[in-house]
């Protein structure tokens, strides 16, 4: 969907791409986009279960945006007893004036636009942003892929930006990003080995039921 590229020479380096846990907002259907939405206590329960059941045994550092996914990436870094560290440019598409709004509130007022939400790539909120403008989201994991070969990073963002962070790791089309499900703290793991990318897990909420995970090692 864009053609960023990656530093040339060969690193490996490892991004576990995490949505938050969920949140009051989550749990009454209404659309959150960039406000700031206190997880939930069931979210919280599902950030614990998921810094308890791991996918991987080391992580260096925690990337995340907003204060609803440094919330839950705060609880994995306390855990690793890594760093965290905030970067704007992962935050979520900005749905303007449909923030706060349930699917049939926003239906009723702008039957028009809304039309247009599965058929994302030309979908535009009123106020508020397109997928085509989140530009920024995939500039900033790039940032963090070159800045930190061979680190294993864990990033917890929200779910529009982190279907557009995947729709890039897989050469999709904007159109199609609806098609990647993408669950309250689903963990995504994609390894950029040199300049090749490589998607290993898509969506998994194994830690929910306190499954352990199979542990992958720092460079397996």
């Amino acid at each position: 969907i864009l053609s960023l590229k990656i530093k040339e020479g060969f690193s490996l380096t490892k991004l576990i791409l995490i949505r938050h846990g969920r949140t009051l907002w989550n749990s009454s259907g209404k659309f959150q986009g960039q406000s700031d939405i206190e997880l939930s206590q069931e979210g919280i329960s599902q950030a614990e279960k998921l810094a308890e059941n791991f996918p991987v045994t080391h992580i260096d550092r925690v990337y995340s945006s907003n204060q609803t996914s440094y919330i839950t990436g705060e609880i994995i870094a306390k855990k690793f007893n890594v760093p965290i560290i905030k970067d704007k440019r992962l935050c979520e598409v900005s749905f303007g004036s449909w923030e706060g709004l349930t699917y049939d509130e926003i239906h009723e007022k702008w039957p028009n636009e809304i039309k247009h939400v599965s058929t994302p790539d030309v979908l535009t909120m009123p106020e508020g942003e397109s997928f085509a403008q989140v530009k920024t989201g995939v500039e900033a994991l790039l940032d963090i892929v070159n800045k930190h070969p061979d680190e294993t990073i864990a990033i917890t963002a929200h779910g529009g930006i982190l279907r557009t962070l995947l729709a890039y790791a897989l050469h999709m089309p904007l159109r199609y990003i609806w098609t990647l499900r993408q669950d309250n703290t689903a963990v995504n793991i994609v390894t950029f080995y040199g300049d090749k990318i490589n998607v290993e897990l898509l969506n998994s909420t194994a830690h929910l039921s306190l499954t352990q995970l199979p542990k992958l090692g720092r460079f397996s």
